[in-house]
């Protein structure tokens, strides 16, 4: 009945599928080759990335560009373009003799656009498009890098417990306190007496610079 009143498979209601519109397509269909369903099934990529990359609004523009790229459909325009260019580099070679440095023999040559680098600017502007806009949508996720490395965390960890009053055994103290997420400040005299005792027993104490300085 909730299936039905919603208008989705029993299936994708249960969660067992993530298709809501189209649970029974038939894999014909979607013409897919061989490789390309193995490739789907084998778990070496991410589908989900893959759909939301290709169902992007520029995917379509992205697609049509490189299907002309392949397919080679805008070749003989650039060869009779970059043709029609040379043509008139060599009348102005021939009928004003400029230097090599003449601006206009340049702009000529600049002008004279090569197929390869033309498509492959043009679909990585596309590509760029898609990917920061995916990327965008995940930024707030659980399962997203965060934006301060661990590098960085471990900086300002170190600026907090510089300026912990005490000893450099102090410091290291109240640094690993900070790493193991325990407040150094409000740990009881005794409890950092008995950890400091504990810390300088570590080999990595002992091999710290601040084992060896001696704090002002």
């Amino acid at each position: 009945m909730l299936a039905k009143f919603y208008g989705v498979s029993t299936d994708y209601l249960l969660c067992l599928t993530e298709n809501r519109n189209y649970p029974d397509t038939e894999l014909t269909e979607l013409h897919l080759s061989d490789s390309m369903v193995e490739l789907l099934k084998s778990g070496r990529i991410n589908n989900r990335l893959l759909c939301e990359i290709a169902t992007h609004e520029d995917f379509v523009t992205l697609m049509t560009d490189t299907e002309i790229y392949v397919d080679g459909v805008a070749t003989s325009h650039f060869q009779n373009f970059n043709s029609l260019l040379e043509v008139l580099r060599e009348q102005v070679l021939s009928q004003y003799q400029p230097v090599e440095e003449d601006t206009a023999l340049k702009a000529l040559e600049a002008m004279q656009i090569q197929e390869e680098n033309y498509f492959c600017q043009v679909t990585h502007r596309t590509w760029n498009t898609i990917l920061h806009a995916i990327r965008e949508a995940h930024k707030d996720d659980t399962d997203s890098a965060p934006d301060d490395s661990n590098a960085m965390k471990l900086i300002k960890d170190a600026k907090k417990a510089l300026a912990v009053p005490g000893s450099c055994l102090d410091v290291f103290t109240a640094l690993i306190c900070t790493q193991l997420q325990i407040w150094y400040e409000k740990l009881s005299e005794q409890e950092r007496t008995v950890l400091k005792n504990v810390m300088k027993k570590t080999p990595a104490y002992k091999d710290s610079p601040l084992s060896r300085m001696k704090r002002r």
